[in-house]
């Protein structure tokens, strides 16, 4: 009895929380609140012009909103007692997480939403929806939009390399271990080293093997990356080479996690190799494809550096990913207001386009699954 009591001299009930500490608790909160509200309000408003009162820069702004944090998980504890401490197991990580995404987020819309060159020395100014008529008049930046789906649509053709490619490792082949690991070695390496070894090396117009060898067969003046179509193309071969291997090894341990006596079943029945496939390895395998392909999709859409280390989006941006575009905008143009507002707009597009995408492909597999 005298162990439980002990422990009850650690636990502070809500009951037995007295008035005024409540009072206290909450006055210190609202206190804390108002001046992170007022302090982000008069930096707002001295940021649009609007007044010479504010400081120079959103430094105290974010000094107020850590005291507020702080003063919001300690007032949990005096308002609420025992309750309170359980809330701080996921309010300081929380509030961590605003701190880290939601504010750069926020200042990232406040930069959108301005002229702001680093070549000039005006400095930024607000611009209002200007660079929204930019974007929707930039013909670099629908053509990098249009270069994107090309890219994607691309994913088909990888994801049928690495299905063959995994079904054959998963065979009994000779050295079935040392083709696993050979076909994991471009995963590996480092876009930027595939794209320095194929693309500037092999690739390079006078001295390249591939150059040579092309020249050899009649090929007289070789240029991989001078035409746009030829330029995608490549790019397009340099990027599945890296990643293939990932959905690879991916749909490898679908096909090995298989159950044998469905397969054997389907082999007493009389299908045929291909029957088996498609009537029962592929519709068991959609949940590890969507999967790959989903992941794909992601690093796809973040496509950069093999162009970037390449072409630079050439010949006249055709090669150009939207993510590569912003990229130049901020390096060769110094524009960061309109280069922000071109990345808050992707930022968007993919999670409106993966959330469609996840929904829709949720819905079929569901659907064939649940025929077998």
């Amino acid at each position: 009895m005298s162990t439980v009591e002990g422990d009850l001299l650690h636990t502070v009930e809500a009951g037995s929380i007295s008035a005024s500490r409540r009072f206290w608790g909450r006055a210190a909160l609202w206190l804390s609140a108002l001046w992170f509200v007022a302090s982000f309000v008069l930096q707002a408003v001295h940021e649009l012009g609007w007044t010479d009162w504010g400081f120079a820069n959103w430094r105290p702004v974010l000094y107020a909103y850590f005291i507020w944090a702080a003063v919001l998980c300690v007032t949990r504890v005096v308002i609420y007692g025992e309750a309170g401490k359980k809330a701080l197991f996921v309010l300081p990580a929380a509030l961590f997480v605003v701190s880290m995404v939601v504010f750069p987020l926020l200042f990232a819309l406040w930069i959108g939403f301005s002229d702001w060159n680093l070549a000039s020395s005006a400095g930024r100014r607000f611009n209002g929806l200007d660079n929204v008529r930019r974007m929707i008049a930039d013909p670099f930046y629908a053509n990098a939009l249009l270069n994107m789906i090309l890219y994607c649509l691309a994913i088909v053709v990888e994801y049928a390399i690495a299905f063959g490619l995994a079904l054959l490792l998963n065979q009994e082949i000779i050295a079935r271990k040392f083709w696993r690991v050979t076909f994991l070695m471009p995963l590996m390496l480092s876009p930027v080293a595939v794209s320095w070894m194929v693309g500037k090396s092999m690739l390079e117009t006078r001295f390249g093997p591939i150059a040579r060898l092309a020249r050899w067969l009649g090929w007289e003046n070789p240029s991989f990356f001078g035409n746009p179509l030829t330029a995608r193309l490549w790019i397009m071969i340099m990027d599945a080479w890296t990643f293939i291997p990932f959905m690879m090894i991916m749909l490898l341990a679908g096909l090995q996690a298989l159950s044998r006596e469905v397969l054997e079943a389907a082999e007493v029945d009389g299908a045929t190799k291909w029957q088996r496939f498609w009537q029962v390895i592929f519709p068991l395998m959609l949940p590890v494809s969507v999967t790959a392909v989903m992941i794909r999709i992601i690093f796809k859409l973040k496509l950069a550096d093999i162009i970037i280390t390449v072409t630079s989006g050439g010949p006249g941006g055709a090669t150009d990913s939207v993510t590569s575009f912003i990229y130049r905008e901020y390096r060769d143009r110094s524009n960061v207001g309109y280069g922000t507002l071109l990345a808050l707009v992707y930022l968007v597009m993919i999670v409106f386009g993966m959330t469609v995408l996840m929904k829709i492909s949720d819905r079929i597999v569901k659907r064939i699954t649940g025929r077998l």
